[in-house]
């Protein structure tokens, strides 16, 4: 097995010259790929994770021309790996794999296998005999959010504005339609940096997502910030993981999904291959400054006009959202059921002008 970094790396941008040993060992692999007899049994293979920077000739027909893709298991590859680490350990009546499925996208059966161990030593810890769905569901958190840290002081009035800030997430989410549905809200610290989080959990598994849709994940992600203006007239540091994540997707509608007006149907991402191996190139990849700058401003538009989103919601269910702090900061935990059971009859939904990101709303909503 050979590994792209070992031996595969693109020629020509290690800056040291083209005499290089690993210049010099990849250039003699190709010599001996070249030298097999057509008729002799002989495969070889290889793997990497990082296909965009192998050299092009490795990749030529008569080398390594066939390419299979192992990519990230789906929900019901997910299901079937988690049966199988379920059968090594002592588990319990009622855990819902398919369930357990939808709360792990993305993760691979290393992920997996993780996962189903730290539910195991939850389990010992808690003195109990079999594996149940709440130490499961405890290990999932584990591993996304990383460990509760229940021994760390978070003075009153911060840990109030953790509780709206979260909330503001969770109202928002349910709201607008499209967007994954809250299963937890939580004030309980967390690995490193995370004071508080929502737990979203997909309803399956997803391969495209509409401009609608992207706008509303933004919109979601903006109504912490939009929760602390709304109830403290003052903004906190807080949001600064949120920020950067609707900035990544607000960038990504426009400079590779050609989701805007002013630009068109256009492509304006930097060559992935190109830019790791060559990162002194300048950025802005193939286009003007001016360019660069209309690209800046549609960015900054979509989150003025998704943040106004998030603010309207919040505006009219304000009662919804001081009501429901209340219980978080006495709880510290609310599930997805009982902010449903909350929410009822009384969330209102909105839409702000130029936007059709809340023309629908997932609950019965009075105006």
């Amino acid at each position: 097995m050979l590994a792209s970094r070992a031996l595969g790396k693109a020629r020509g941008f290690s800056g040291v010259g083209g005499h290089d040993e690993r210049e010099q060992t990849l250039n003699q692999l190709l010599v001996e790929l070249d030298g097999f007899d057509a008729n002799v049994g002989v495969i070889l293979m290889a793997a990497t994770n990082r296909p965009e920077i192998l050299d092009p000739a490795l990749l030529r027909p008569g080398r390594f021309d066939r390419q299979v893709l192992v990519d990230r298991p789906d929900k019901v590859g997910r299901a079937a790996i988690l049966k199988i680490y379920l059968d090594k350990v002592e588990k319990g009546e009622g855990i819902d794999v398919e369930k357990v499925a939808a709360m792990t996208p993305g993760m691979t059966g290393a992920d997996l296998a993780n996962l189903v161990n730290e539910a195991a030593l939850l389990t010992v810890r808690r003195k109990k005999k079999s594996v149940g769905m709440a130490e499961i569901e405890e290990a999932v958190e584990r591993v996304v959010a990383g460990l509760e840290k229940k021994n760390r002081l978070i003075n009153p009035e911060e840990k109030k504005i953790v509780a709206h800030h979260e909330l503001g997430h969770a109202i928002v989410a349910m709201a607008l339609p499209g967007t994954d549905p809250v299963q937890k809200i939580s004030i309980i610290p967390r690995g490193i940096a995370a004071l508080g989080y929502t737990v979203q959990v997909p309803t399956e598994d997803r391969f495209l997502m509409r401009k609608t849709e992207l706008q509303n994940r933004i919109a979601t992600l903006l109504g912490g910030r939009a929760a602390e203006e709304i109830i403290f007239n003052d903004i906190s540091t807080g949001a600064h993981s949120d920020l950067s994540r609707a900035t990544d997707i607000a960038r990504s509608m426009i400079k590779e999904y050609g989701m805007s007006t002013r630009l068109g149907q256009v492509y304006f991402a930097h060559n992935k291959q190109v830019q790791f191996l060559n990162p002194n190139q300048a950025p802005g990849g193939d286009y003007s400054e001016a360019t660069a700058n209309v690209i800046d401003e549609e960015v900054r538009d979509i989150i003025d006009e998704q943040y106004a989103v998030a603010l309207d919601i919040l505006k009219k269910n304000r009662a919804l959202l001081e009501q429901t702090a209340g219980k978080l900061l006495d709880q510290e935990v609310i599930t997805g059921d009982a902010l449903d059971a909350l929410a009822a009859d009384v969330l209102k939904n909105t839409t702000v002008s130029g936007s059709s990101a809340a023309a629908a709303s997932k609950h019965s909503l009075a105006a």
